[in-house]
């Protein structure tokens, strides 16, 4: 008889599901304590939310029962106009983890390779494996930053489909450097640059100006961290154009709600108000570098995003995440190759940060010792 089990691919079967982080609502039921009791600061959210507009925007919404525009066209006229690229080389996704799954599905064929460079943002791997790719890991330097002699190696050797790079990278939040980039830029096949946390870089750092010289990049952005969408799921590439009619065949043509592409909308018709609390939050990136640097247990690592991510010189990493959690303050714990001592704290507001300071600074760090 058959089961449902023999029914599922078994490269799937296989697969590790991906750790997601949980909801307020989740986490409040979990832990006992009330939503507002809580400091999330473990998945890079926007502590402030989207612009009191877009709250307005999504109250006064009366077409949610019309199927939404299949190309995102408003979207995508006023993305062009800001970036100054061309309309046609835009793609609107349901995030940009939609996209990075989207553009697998498009160019990797069973077997093909991709490359990808650990400690980094954990769904170019998972995704590479859903689509049956050999992931060739070309782990960073103990800075985090890029091994381009290993990763031009790799190339020659394995000829890969794509190469993934997050810039500023998840979770340390060090930028690709121009250098870097042009080194990476002239091997062969694509190279994805996901641009995330782009904008808390003050943009100086992005390479989204440069697809139309490259045949061979695509970079990724997203309104998720800057404007406060994560809820809603927004995001957006600039692809050589030649490829996006094969990108729009393939994805499915409703992926991006209505209320979604209407609060993207009203955000980048009031930048300016958007703006003011991606600086709020750069302001509180270096007072919470400064205050953690002053920590005799932890050595935090320059950031370009809206994190910081810790070395744990003294203690659990594992513990100090499980002290901070008794006490409603959430944050991100890794156990993984290059990262088993490192904990990542998302920015919070000013009482959220001064929050985790107070409560970094009275913890039992003779109980969280190995």
């Amino acid at each position: 008889m058959i089961t449902s089990s023999d029914l599922v691919r078994q490269h799937i079967q296989e697969m590790p599901p991906y750790q997601p982080i949980y909801p307020l609502d989740v986490l409040s039921e979990e832990l006992g304590l009330r939503a507002d009791q809580l400091v999330k600061l473990d998945a890079n959210e926007n502590p402030y939310g989207p612009i009191p507009e877009v709250q307005a925007a999504l109250a006064d919404l009366d077409s949610i029962h019309i199927y939404p525009d299949p190309e995102s066209r408003q979207i995508r006229r006023l993305l062009a106009k800001h970036h100054q690229v061309p309309e046609d080389s835009i793609v609107i996704g349901a995030g940009a983890d939609e996209l990075i799954d989207l553009i697998m599905r498009v160019v990797l064929d069973p077997g093909d390779t991709l490359l990808n460079c650990p400690p980094t943002f954990s769904m170019y791997a998972f995704d590479g494996a859903l689509n049956q790719a050999q992931v060739v890991n070309i782990p960073r330097k103990s800075d985090f930053s890029l091994d381009i002699p290993a990763l031009i190696e790799a190339s020659q050797k394995y000829q890969p489909k794509a190469l993934f790079l997050a810039n500023p990278n998840n979770p340390d939040g060090g930028i690709l450097s121009p250098g870097d980039f042009e080194k990476l830029i002239e091997l062969p096949g694509l190279l994805v640059v996901d641009e995330a946390y782009i904008q808390f870089s003050r943009n100086d750092a992005s390479y989204l100006s440069r697809v139309e010289q490259h045949p061979n990049l695509i970079v990724l952005q997203t309104f998720s961290k800057w404007a406060g969408l994560a809820g809603l799921r927004i995001g957006y590439g600039v692809f050589p154009r030649n490829l996006v009619p094969m990108l729009m065949k393939a994805k499915q043509p409703y992926n991006v709600s209505s209320a979604a592409e209407a609060a993207a909308v009203i955000t980048m018709r009031n930048l300016q108000q958007a703006q003011t609390r991606i600086d709020r939050i750069i302001a509180q990136r270096e007072y919470l570098f400064q205050e953690l640097a002053a920590l005799p247990n932890l050595h935090p690592y320059p950031s370009r995003a809206n994190f910081i991510l810790c070395q744990v010189k003294d203690g659990s990493a594992s513990q100090i995440k499980d002290q901070l959690r008794k006490q409603g303050i959430l944050i991100r714990y890794f156990n993984k190759p290059g990262l088993s001592d490192h904990i990542r704290f998302s920015i919070g507001t000013e009482a959220q940060n001064n929050q985790l300071l107070a409560a970094l600074k009275g913890l039992n760090y003779e109980n969280s010792a190995n």
